[in-house]
């Protein structure tokens, strides 16, 4: 290995196939569920709601295993493995096992689901950020391959999807595979002594674990995390169903939808170039804070949109979010706790406590969609994300610097 090759275009692959995959999924579906399985708002909230409620047992599991692993990838692979059965498992398992019993589908299903991607994304994001600090490059950088993904991947899917609903699973297992070879042959991570690091890694303690639950501050941010990048995935778990409600066809919609997820993910990669910069000079507590106040505006101008123009400008508005969130919530984690628990700070802190509210939220949510409407549900989640991101701001404290982190990571102290 060459000393100083970061290896950052294996990493932004990572990201690119990662994420194409979970955007394809995500992204499509709720539409799978209502248009091909047949469900309602209410069963499509129980599903979503089994995927965050398994995933909670994925995450302390994943966090702890990742922060003992450091470095070696066997858990890494397992995820990116699982991935390839995707298109079969859509085109021939879940279907079936909804019509044995919704919730038992779901259970399955959510199994599943939940390994590959609400579980699994801890792992393969704190896998690429430890790796940043190492090799030195931006993580935000190698996450705009992400962003990039979602662009595509919502271009495409929106096509694939009108003409055969099943082909976007099959085109998920194929960049598994792709994933599966990038993680295996090309994401290298530069530390001659990396097995002497990987050994003082796993004298982290259990009590060195248990000690976060008595910080204010983590409590803090697992709040702030439920109150608001929970919301965010509550309300586009179902936001397509009634971006659609604004047009007489619904095939145009969907087509218009595509387009729009589209324009929102290019502009995602865009503004994630220099988002790194940006968070380096306000601090990435602030970038939360700003990533919740940008929250409760699209939220609330969603459920005061009066046509279906003012709506996608509100979506719009997601662009700016996500690199906020994506590149603060990992510089908070590396400068506010102990860099050795950065892992389980992320899956317990962010993966677990977000999934705790998505799973609380998305039945209920798509009961008070069926029962009240879209925009008055939209208001009550968007009260929520204000008075949670006022703690925050008035809360959490501030961490430290990242060249502070990178210098103990490099020496493992």
């Amino acid at each position: 290995m060459k000393k100083g090759t970061n290896h950052f275009w294996s990493f932004a692959g990572t990201h690119f196939t990662y994420f194409f995959i979970w955007a394809t999924i995500f992204g499509f579906l709720s539409l799978w569920l209502q248009q091909v399985a047949g469900l309602d708002g209410t069963q499509a909230g129980i599903i979503f709601s089994f995927m965050a409620f398994v995933s909670l047992f994925y995450q302390p599991i994943f966090g702890v295993l990742s922060d003992k692993l450091v470095f070696k990838k066997s858990l890494l692979i397992a995820i990116t493995v699982a991935g390839v059965f995707i298109g079969p498992f859509f085109q021939w398992g879940f279907i079936p096992l909804l019509t044995i019993n919704t919730f038992f589908g779901a259970f399955i299903g959510s199994v599943y689901l939940a390994f590959v991607l609400n579980g699994g994304v801890g792992v393969v994001e704190t896998y690429v950020e430890r790796a940043s600090l190492v090799n030195k490059f931006e993580y935000g950088h190698s996450r705009l391959g992400g962003s990039i993904a979602g662009a595509v991947a919502a271009f495409v899917g929106g096509i694939i999807f009108t003409q055969n609903p099943y082909s976007i699973f099959w085109l998920c297992s194929f960049m598994s595979v792709v994933l599966t070879a990038l993680v295996i042959f090309g994401d290298k991570v530069n530390l001659e002594d990396r097995e002497q690091l990987t050994e003082e890694k796993n004298e982290v303690t259990r009590k060195e674990i248990f000690t976060l639950f008595k910080s204010k501050n983590f409590w803090l941010l697992c709040l702030f995390f439920v109150g608001t990048a929970a919301i965010y995935d509550v309300v586009d778990q179902q936001f397509a169903i009634y971006y659609r409600t604004f047009f007489h066809d619904i095939s145009q919609g969907t087509i218009i939808y595509s387009r729009l997820l589209s324009i929102q993910v290019a502009l995602e990669a865009m503004i994630m170039v220099p988002m790194p910069s940006v968070i380096n000079k306000i601090g990435a507590k602030k970038g939360m804070i700003f990533f919740g106040c940008l929250i409760f505006i699209r939220v609330m101008l969603s459920a005061l949109a009066p046509n279906w123009i003012v709506l996608s400008g509100a979506r719009l508005l997601a662009a700016v979010e996500m690199p906020l969130l994506l590149v603060s919530v990992m510089k908070y984690i590396s400068g506010a706790f102990d860099w050795r628990l950065s892992a389980t700070v992320y899956l317990l802190g962010f993966n677990f406590s977000k999934q705790i509210s998505v799973f609380a939220f998305s039945t209920i949510a798509g009961r008070m969609y069926d029962s009240i409407g879209f925009k008055e549900t939209y208001i009550f989640l968007a009260v929520i994300v204000l008075i949670v991101t006022v703690i925050g701001a008035l809360g959490l404290k501030n961490p430290v610097k990242e060249s502070e982190i990178a210098l103990g990571l490099e020496k493992g102290v």
